[in-house]
């Protein structure tokens, strides 16, 4: 008999919609015959899913968890909008990122844990809503923060029920300060983050290949004005800094005080708290970046229907 691994369970559901138990079992029914398995599904109703499988999923909601110095946020994309105003859809979502912490950030460990509203396997209980909603429903992406001391904030702007919206923020703030301050600070540079998607949190953590792309454009920019070297390089490194205020977030105007700049609020927490802050990293996922979206022409729609 053919061994069934979990990489063939996976492929069979990835094809199916079925849930994972399901396709364990028509493996095992069909010595791993990928396509008999499949037939297998059909003849028992557990396919259902299979037809909206490749469907373009690029709707849906972001969702946070958040616990204290731990936080995570989940994606989890639907075909339409409609859908993302769903009750059902919007429950499942949230049910996911409930446990989403447990997962730290890999998405195969969070589809194999077991929801406490279903009893039944994230992967299993999309595939479920998959059925009962009729959209193909997939759970895209996580990601996991934590902190030893402090908190981690988060924010979900376009909320379109609690938790739930268009682009959620986390952000990991150590300190060993009162962590219900740190908290608070952490939300509020979540909000700044998902105004100003930053790219790094300081200029140290820039992708150094960034940084030179952006110099070399500045160098040649500046050696068009007919400038000498030397002259070229101020200009470079002055408008380095206008690039940085514009790409990291420490160095950024905070938009929660457009006096300020993130570094400074993150600072005059730090004297209030008696303590050091620092801000060690943020995650910023907004819906659909990324995917492919679904292009309806309606009039060629037509012209094809009329043949």
């Amino acid at each position: 008999m053919a061994e069934i691994t979990a990489a063939l369970v996976k492929q069979l559901r990835e094809k199916t919609g079925a849930g994972m138990m399901d396709c364990k079992r028509a493996l095992g029914e069909t010595d791993g015959d990928m396509e008999e398995a499949i037939d297998w599904l059909r003849k028992k109703g557990l396919a259902a899913a299979a037809k909206k499988a490749g469907r373009i999923t690029s709707e849906g909601l972001i969702a946070l968890s958040l616990a204290g110095n731990r936080g995570a946020v989940v994606e989890v994309n639907s075909e339409t909008d409609f859908v993302a105003r769903n009750e059902q859809f919007q429950e499942l979502v949230t049910a996911i990122a409930g446990v989403a912490t447990e997962a730290r950030g890999d998405l195969d460990a969070l589809l194999a844990l077991t929801l406490p509203s279903t009893g039944k396997s994230v992967a299993d209980s999309i595939a479920d809503a998959v059925g009962v909603i009729g959209e193909n429903i997939q759970l895209r992406r996580t990601a996991f923060l934590e902190v030893d001391a402090g908190a981690v904030g988060g924010y979900v702007h376009a909320q379109q029920a609690p938790g739930l919206g268009k682009i959620g923020v986390l952000v990991a703030i150590a300190s060993a300060g009162d962590a219900e301050q740190v908290g608070e600070l952490g939300r509020q540079i979540a909000m700044h983050v998902a105004a100003t998607s930053p790219q790094s949190v300081d200029i140290a953590s820039l992708d150094p290949a960034v940084v030179e792309r952006e110099r070399n454009v500045l160098a040649d920019q500046a050696r068009a004005s007919g400038k000498p070297e030397n002259i070229i390089e101020k200009m470079v490194e002055g408008r380095l800094r206008k690039f940085y205020e514009e790409s990291v977030l420490l160095e950024q105007v905070y938009v929660i005080d457009t006096d300020k700049h993130v570094k400074d609020a993150v600072a005059d927490t730090a004297k209030a708290l008696g303590s050091p802050v620092e801000v060690r990293d943020f995650v910023r996922m907004a819906l659909g970046e990324g995917v492919e979206k679904k292009d309806d022409d309606l009039a060629a729609e037509v012209a094809r229907l009329a043949g």
